[in-house]
């Protein structure tokens, strides 16, 4: 969500130790006739990737929450922003240093990150790799295929094709290029499997129903059989309207072509949009065969109750799953260098 640098006036900084000297770091290159590459570990455009900036910085590091960063900088204000670059605006403010209590702020330059920025891909987004805790808060696992995004003025990263049959996004599989769109390919894999109950593929099943993408095909969203896909389990007691809702995002996700697919962020801004207007809905919002069943019997409201309720958690596990989907997506390194702001 942020990086940030490290900044503190030249008189000070002789006195205190809360950041740590940077310096650059030289290498020499006989292969290339002997010119000296200086690297900087503040360069957006270094090749060095996150675990080494990590291992070479991490004793020194100190992790702020964006609460804290936003209190630093009165909210973003623009006020304080003195400047802007590819991954977002930079703004001054004002830190206190954890080592030096009843001492004066330390003066900080905070990056903002924009959603747009540089990212980590995940690579492996499946149900599989979704642990829930006892609130069914979603917690993701398993980085082991993450890479990073593409660096500044590349549309992808060319990488061997790893993953889990029947996530991986089609272009990624016939190029072997990765972009952030392709964890949105998986992740509406997730939201089919969330509203039917079914994996991505079920070999026990008859031959037209084991692959889950072509069996929903013949049930569209707005069609008068899109009820046949859903999870039984939930005994018709949630919002047709709301889970076509789902259904047709998952199919925005799920384009062929990768730029016509929608954003993580747009994707979470839809769940939420839904998510509100299924708690607002009405009665006749509810499947036909709901309605039918409340009519016909009420010895099973209890039951009928529970199933209700595990649509509204499977509903807001949406949501938190896409925030988490989301964030993971995000570049997470922080970088200190010690200078002066003007």
């Amino acid at each position: 969500m942020k990086c940030f640098y490290y900044f503190k006036d030249k008189a000070r900084s002789r006195e205190r130790r809360s950041a740590p000297e940077l310096k650059e770091e030289t290498k020499s290159d006989y292969s290339g006739g002997g010119d000296r590459v200086i690297k900087s570990t503040c360069s957006a455009n270094s090749p060095r990737g996150i675990p080494e900036m990590y291992e070479e910085k991490a004793h020194n590091l100190r992790v702020f929450t964006f609460a804290e960063l936003r209190q630093a900088t009165n909210d973003f204000s623009r006020l304080l922003k003195i400047g802007e670059g590819g991954f977002g605006n930079v703004y001054k403010g004002s830190i206190k240093a954890a080592d030096d209590k009843g001492s004066d702020p330390v003066v900080v330059a905070i990056k903002k990150l924009n959603n747009d920025g540089l990212q980590v891909i995940y690579r492996d987004f499946k149900c599989a790799n979704v642990l829930l805790d006892d609130n069914f808060k979603p917690k993701l696992s398993d980085f082991g295929l993450a890479r990073e995004g593409p660096m500044v003025g590349h549309t992808h990263v060319s990488t061997a094709v790893v993953g889990t049959y029947g996530y991986a996004a089609p272009d990624y599989i016939e190029t072997g290029h990765l972009t952030a769109k392709s964890d949105v390919w998986s992740f509406g894999v997730v939201l089919y499997e969330i509203l039917t109950g079914r994996r991505s593929l079920e070999r026990n099943r008859p031959r037209t129903e084991q692959k889950l993408l072509e069996w929903v095909k013949q049930f569209p969203c707005d069609g008068k059989k899109f009820g046949l896909i859903m999870d039984s389990r939930l005994e018709n007691k949630y919002s047709i309207t709301a889970a076509r809702k789902i259904a047709n995002l998952a199919e925005s996700c799920l384009s062929k072509s990768a730029k016509d697919r929608p954003t993580m962020s747009q994707v979470v801004d839809k769940l939420k949009q839904i998510i509100q207007d299924s708690e607002e809905g009405i009665p006749s919002d509810r499947s036909p065969e709901s309605v039918e069943n409340d009519q016909a019997d009420s010895v099973t409201k209890p039951r009928q109750l529970e199933a209700s309720e595990s649509w509204q958690r499977r509903m807001a596990h949406l949501a938190k799953l896409g925030e988490h989907v989301e964030s993971a997506s995000r570049r997470r390194f922080m970088i200190m260098q010690r200078a002066r702001v003007t």
